[in-house]
């Protein structure tokens, strides 16, 4: 009778499980990164993104706010729509948060607070926070810093 009583309950906590993951899949966009892969300068809402899903292919620059309507979040978009070439030549994606009432996944992990700029590097860790906005030149040259990104250059330079 314990095994009956396991197996029933094994069998619907895996029916349960399998899903709670179709349901978790169905409320994800089409494929952020091959959308982010056609078009480098997209810039995408932190819900419409699962951050995983760009570890070992780009570099995050994510920009809280608690409202669209936030100077230091309409500053930072400016900035970094004004050298869109820079930030994908060092394959950068740009992720927006402005929804602190519905947290997203990334709001979820990195706990900003107002308006706060989050680089993340290629391996899924948190590079740089920054309180206010920074220019493209400025996020390009903390990006050109890292080993990654050095090793990035020298493989371009290797390369036929």
């Amino acid at each position: 009778m314990k095994y009956i009583i396991s197996f029933v309950f094994l069998a619907f906590f895996a029916s349960n499980l399998v899903a709670q993951t179709a349901s978790d899949t169905q409320d994800m966009p089409a494929d952020a990164v091959a959308l982010w892969q056609e078009d480098h300068t997209t810039i995408f809402a932190a819900s419409e993104v699962n951050l995983n899903e760009f570890v070992w292919i780009a570099r995050p620059v994510i920009v809280f706010a608690d409202s669209e309507n936030d100077p230091n979040f309409r500053r930072q978009v400016e900035l970094l729509q004004e050298r869109p070439e820079d930030l994908a030549e060092r394959d950068v994606v740009i992720i927006t948060d402005t929804a602190p009432r519905d947290p997203s996944e990334a709001r979820t992990r990195l706990r900003p607070r107002g308006f706060m700029l989050v680089l993340m590097g290629k391996d899924g860790e948190v590079e740089l926070r920054k309180p206010s906005p920074w220019s493209v030149r400025e996020i390009s040259r903390s990006i050109d810093k890292m080993p990654l990104r050095a090793q990035e250059v020298e493989d371009r330079r290797a390369a036929p």
